[in-house]
């Protein structure tokens, strides 16, 4: 079994910054891409950012230069620094990882978390 819980995120002024976390825990072989996305009232669900398991990453164009996603290998965690928020970034926000397990990490599966609830105000 593979949980992924998230911690962080509330409510914000706009301008304001806010930390989320993602923890991932069970019978991890190895954790891969790990990403952030943000689903708002009567959106889709879209990708945030991502970072593979070498630090490579990638930003929607919507948040490039004010959120950094980072991850720690060893603790299976991904991290989401989100600054100069805005009001259009109000949504919940979901941690999704690709994990491998079994004893040789043949089995890989994409993971979701519980989602979190960001709300920038004015």
């Amino acid at each position: 079994q593979v949980q992924l819980v998230e911690s962080g995120g509330g409510l914000v002024q706009a301008g304001g910054s806010l930390s989320l976390s993602c923890a991932a825990s069970g019978n991890i072989f190895r954790t891969n891409n790990m990403a952030w996305y943000r689903q708002a009232p009567g959106k889709q669900r879209a990708l945030v950012a991502v970072i593979t398991r070498g630090g490579a990453t990638n930003y929607a164009d919507s948040v490039k230069g004010r959120f950094a996603i980072s991850r720690d290998n060893a603790k299976n965690t991904v991290y989401l620094q989100m600054n100069s928020l805005k009001l259009e970034d109000t949504a919940v926000y979901y941690c999704n990882a690709v994990i491998s397990v079994g004893s040789r990490g043949q089995y890989e599966s994409s993971y979701w978390g519980q989602g979190t609830q960001v709300t920038v105000s004015s």
